[in-house]
């Protein structure tokens, strides 16, 4: 098989490696790719969103499956491109539908999902520009602290967790008046809080049937004990302590499932990952969000926990034969440790000279996130740069590996936390 996998991050550096190491992988096209992917296939300068490059670059590479690893290709149709263009129509995409892509796309598009199909998650209510003064007497009565979100795709950033009715009404008004999102911020979905832990629990799926994929926890604060600012994420642990036989069951029933048959009820087409980002409340899981992907930095510990082979999942999609699979996962815990620019998420530098990265071996590997090649150099290119991964007995030795491995690497300005996983190490 030909491939083409969108994206540049550490997320598809890992799924680049994974699906690199199948028999069934011929070449491996990463676009654009970083210079951890360059290693695992050919990197190629084009835009996730580019679709026209994107058609052409098939048609002459003879690509036979396209794998978007971010969300942006997904919820700008890129699955519908392909199924409408007579070229193009005989290559799978691994990913679904421009509707489909929308539990990630609108906030309030997969709130209403939920409601339909009966699938827990906070109380919520919806307020755009012409509903703004009913917004804030709504903020005004809410019990504190109250969660804003808006609507559309902001980067990850676009959540805001207020305490204050003060600071409610402020960020309420920056989002719908001020467009502090952009377009994301439109329409602000305002819900519940929900105290508990979060984890992320992932599935692959053909849209009828599906497969659950070993969870995983990610840390998004900047600063040690989750203080600082919200990023991207600054690593990831996997398998989940808490996330028993008896909680997984419960995640199965209440939340995979009625999503899956919601999904086929529906006749939304739906191929490839998903993401559910929940919240165990007293032992009950929350839905807090859907994306329509892969996490990062949480791939970066759920493939190589992955027994599998990547791409013989992917043909069961294709095929419809995903009932017929088993996923075996690696009993080692997996941590990830990410390195980042000093600055990020706010202003940082790139272009810092990135030396002591190791080789990969059975135990470890470290995932290039905002990386490029210049010559013989390996320079920062992003806020974060790269994700050390190491497989061990148990959580605390994986972190403790991951941890030495990353005071080893350099680069200039490098920050990156040493207590991912703190609570159950």
């Amino acid at each position: 098989m030909n491939i083409l996998l969108l994206g540049s991050g550490g997320r598809e550096h890992a799924l680049a490696l994974k699906m690199s190491q199948s028999t069934l992988c011929g070449q491996l096209f990463i676009a654009p790719g970083n210079a951890g992917t360059a290693q695992c296939g050919q990197n190629v300068n084009m835009g996730v969103s580019d679709f026209d490059k994107i058609k052409a670059f098939c048609l002459d590479n003879a690509i036979d499956l396209v794998v978007p690893g971010s969300e942006e290709a997904l919820v700008n149709g890129i699955y519908d491109f392909f199924k409408k263009d007579a070229a193009l129509q005989h290559i799978p995409v691994m990913g679904p539908s421009q509707e489909g892509a929308q539990l990630e796309g609108s906030k309030a598009y997969a709130k209403l999902f939920m409601e339909r199909h009966g699938i827990p998650t906070a109380a919520y209510r919806e307020f755009n520009v012409h509903s703004y003064d009913e917004g804030v007497a709504y903020l005004q009565q809410h019990s504190l602290p109250i969660v804003l979100k808006a609507d559309g795709l902001a980067a990850g950033k676009g959540v805001v967790i207020a305490t204050t009715y003060e600071e409610a009404v402020e960020e309420f008004e920056q989002m719908i008046k001020s467009a502090k999102f952009g377009d994301a911020s439109k329409v602000v979905v305002i819900e519940e809080f929900l105290a508990g832990i979060e984890l992320s629990v992932f599935a692959i799926t053909d849209g009828h049937t599906y497969q659950i994929l070993p969870e995983a926890k990610d840390y998004k604060r900047i600063g040690e004990g989750d203080q600082g600012l919200n990023t991207g994420g600054m690593g990831a642990v996997s398998p989940v302590p808490f996330a028993d036989q008896a909680f997984m069951e419960k995640v199965e029933e209440q939340i995979i499932r009625p999503t899956i048959a919601g999904l086929s009820a529906e006749g939304i087409i739906y191929n490839g990952f998903v993401f559910f980002g929940l919240i165990n409340v007293g032992g009950e899981p929350f839905v807090i969000e859907y994306n329509c992907r892969m996490g990062d930095p949480e791939t970066e510990v759920v493939m190589p926990r992955l027994k599998n082979d990547l791409l013989e999942l992917f043909n069961a999609v294709i095929a419809g034969q995903l009932a017929e699979q088993t996923i075996y996962a690696d009993e080692r815990a997996a941590a990830t440790v990410m390195l980042v620019s000093k600055g990020y998420p706010e202003a940082y530098n790139k272009n810092k000279v990135i030396t002591g990265i190791p080789a990969p071996t059975r135990d470890q590997m470290v995932f290039h996130a905002g990386t490029r090649q210049e010559g013989n150099e390996v320079l920062t290119n992003g806020g974060r740069v790269l994700a050390v991964t190491s497989l061990a007995a148990n959580l605390s030795m994986a972190l403790a590996h991951s941890v030495q491995t990353a005071e080893q690497v350099n680069f200039e300005g490098k920050v990156y936390r040493r207590d991912i996983g703190y609570e159950f190490v």
